[in-house]
């Protein structure tokens, strides 16, 4: 704590505000009652992980299909010059 700057009294105040849920901590912060068991999380992070590969998968369906249309447009450009 003295290394930090911080003052030992202000952490007790941090510790004992946190036990007695008054101490925000930020994002994902979760009481005993609100808390998802780890199986429920477990399964809501499967269910994400889905559905970002779903996602992964059209992007680069969409990808392949901007670069072939690119490379037609590429090469139909180059004759179009050459005329």
């Amino acid at each position: 704590a003295i290394e930090l700057g911080v003052n030992v009294d202000t952490l007790y105040g941090w510790n004992k505000r946190a036990k007695d849920a008054r101490l925000d901590l930020g994002l994902g912060t979760q009481t005993p009652d609100t808390a998802m068991s780890l199986t429920e999380e477990v399964q809501k992070l499967r269910q994400q992980t889905r559905e970002q590969a779903k996602e992964i998968a059209r992007l680069k369906e969409e990808n392949e299909f901007l670069a072939e249309a690119s490379a037609f447009f590429a090469a139909s450009r180059r004759k179009s010059a050459k005329i």
